[in-house]
């Protein structure tokens, strides 16, 4: 049935629909018309609705495909095997399970759906189909697993640097791995690792981009905390070609990190952050504090100026600006 109210709309666009038209046509109630459009919805579709006129088809989701990303990309290793699907439990699963397979460096895996993504601390993740950017690049740095929590700051950096370049809107880092546009979320980044004899084997990076999602795309609960590119520029995002500039630039950092060490994604991440030199809270297994922050250190870890002048080196936390 949404097959066949798709093709109707395409069959007529730019025009608009009444649902007494729709319900004539599929031999169907207006209630189950109505039904239909809220399932389009939830899958990309965007409609435009009058109550005198009906519906009108605005936008059809465009669809990632492996073989358009791979022509797109242009980074040297990341990306040039990718693994595509409609949907996933979670990328981060699949991610994992392709490692334990064989699979290596550089290998990507994206859903247009996610039933269960999540973020840190095994929070959900709301990740609707065609609207966003789900995504797991598995990376395998040779490292101590000590210096994990700089590649959360990396990704940070280089999914901050994508975005304001190719949507130019005004986003920033809040740490440890969010993104925000003001004070609402637009991204967050999960970063898992194995390792063994305290080297790291792989990392996997998710990624969630929150793209072309409306506001009645997020549940009520999360309106007032999230955003979407799209809400914030006007503008339909290209998704494949955001995924392609983001491996580009992560990969350019990937290899300055390699050569350099922490210190240039340092100097980045504190010049990109939304909280530097901020009055800060941080909720952890130690309890609350405040303080101002004032940079982060050689491992990653957030520095906060108490109110007494004493600096506290911050390694996991919940923060709020």
């Amino acid at each position: 049935m949404n097959e066949l109210i798709i093709q109707h709309f395409i069959s007529n666009p730019e025009k608009y629909i009444s649902g007494e038209q729709l319900s004539q046509t599929l031999q169907c109630s207006r209630t189950a018309v109505w039904k239909h459009i809220q399932e389009l919805k939830k899958l990309g579709y965007r409609f435009e609705s009058s109550p005198r006129k009906g519906y009108k088809l605005i936008l059809k989701p465009e669809l990632l495909r492996a073989a358009e990303l791979i022509s797109e990309c242009y980074s040297s290793t990341l990306g040039r095997h990718i693994h595509l699907y409609d949907k996933l439990e979670s990328t981060q699963i699949e991610a994992h399970r392709l490692v334990a397979n064989g699979s290596g460096h550089g290998v990507l895996v994206i859903a247009e759906k996610q039933t269960s993504g999540r973020g840190r601390m095994g929070r959900p993740w709301h990740s609707p189909a065609g609207l966003g950017i789900w995504m797991s690049l598995v990376i395998t740095p040779q490292i101590s697993l000590t210096f994990a929590p700089q590649i959360t700051l990396l990704t940070a950096v280089a999914l901050c640097r994508t975005i304001r370049k190719a949507v130019q809107v005004d986003v920033g880092i809040k740490w440890p791995n969010d993104l925000l546009i003001g004070n609402k979320k637009i991204s967050g980044i999960l970063v898992e690792s194995s390792g063994e004899d305290e080297r790291i084997r792989y990392m996997v990076i998710g990624v969630g981009i929150s793209c072309n999602l409306q506001v009645e795309d997020y549940p009520p609960e999360l309106r007032e905390k999230v955003t979407s590119l799209y809400i914030e520029s006007g503008k339909i995002v290209d998704r494949t070609k955001l995924i392609a500039a983001f491996l580009h630039q992560f990969e350019e950092l990937y290899n300055l990190y390699l050569e350099e060490g922490f210190a240039p994604i340092r100097t980045l991440w504190e010049s990109l952050t939304v909280s530097l030199h901020q009055p800060i809270t941080i909720t952890n297994s130690q309890g609350r504090m405040e303080g101002t922050m004032i940079g982060i250190d050689d491992m990653g870890a957030l520095i906060v100026r108490r109110a007494d002048g004493s600096e506290v080196h911050v390694y996991s936390g919940e923060t709020n600006i």
